[in-house]
This record gives structure tokens, C-alpha cells and sequence, in this order.
């Protein structure tokens, strides 16, 4: 065994690399959420609202991109940049009844919001009970 050995090979470097691909849709318009809506009646739809100048939710994105694991035919999943869309934001809370926090998940099924999390109560593992 080489001293080389001790500290991992490059092979497990270059998995350490590889990034793990989660299948977000941007939400970017108010006119997207009769369509997020309409298709949680098929498949549940989850809204992840994420603020870009906060650290918290900047850590809670990386805890939870590290740890999803569903497949993305099973759930649509969304992604809202709140400062640079704080409109649709604002409308989220009003149309699925969820105060608004930031960083927030927000389950919906069948139209209605099933489920939702804020801050570090967000957690991917949480959301494959939904699926």
C-alpha cells in the first residue's frame, strides 16, 4: 500500500466532484401557478423558496440538494429566487395559504398544500413521504 493510498485515490476524489443533478423547474411567473396547480392533481409539486442573500437559506439549499433522492417522474419540483421574483412569491402564499417564510418548502397535492417547512425543518428525506 502506497502512503498515497492513506489519503483516497483519485478515482474517489473525482466522485467527490461529480455533482448530483436535481431536476429543478424555475418558477419565474404568477402564470405558472395555475399550471403547478393544475399538475399536482397527476403528481405532487413542491416549491422550494430560497433567498440568495441569506446564509441560512443558502446552507439549507446545499443540506437539501445533498440529500434528494427522488426520481424526477415521481415530483415536480420548483425552484423560487424570492428577491428576483418576489411577486410570484407573495402569490404563493396567498394562493396555497402559507405564510411566507424564507427559506420554504411547500408540498401540494391535488391542488392543496399538504405539507410545508421552513429554515432547518426543511429536509428532502421528509419529502419522499409525499410521493
Amino acid at each position: 500500500m502506497s502512503l498515497f493510498g492513506l489519503f483516497g485515490s483519485k478515482e474517489s476524489s473525482e466522485k467527490i466532484k461529480e455533482t448530483k443533478q436535481i431536476p429543478w423547474k424555475r418558477l419565474t411567473s404568477i402564470d405558472q401557478l395555475e399550471e403547478i396547480s393544475e399538475a399536482s392533481k397527476n403528481i405532487p409539486v413542491a416549491i422550494f423558496k430560497h433567498s440568495t442573500r441569506c446564509g441560512i437559506s443558502k446552507m439549507v439549499l446545499r443540506q437539501f440538494e445533498a440529500s434528494y433522492n427522488i426520481e424526477p417522474e415521481k415530483l415536480n419540483l420548483y425552484f423560487l429566487d424570492l428577491l428576483a421574483h418576489r411577486d410570484v412569491s407573495d402569490e404563493v402564499g396567498f394562493k396555497f395559504q402559507v405564510m411566507h417564510q424564507s427559506p420554504q418548502l411547500i408540498v401540494l397535492k391535488n391542488t392543496e398544500t399538504v405539507y410545508h417547512a421552513s429554515h432547518h425543518s426543511i429536509d428532502a428525506v421528509e419529502l419522499e413521504k409525499f410521493v
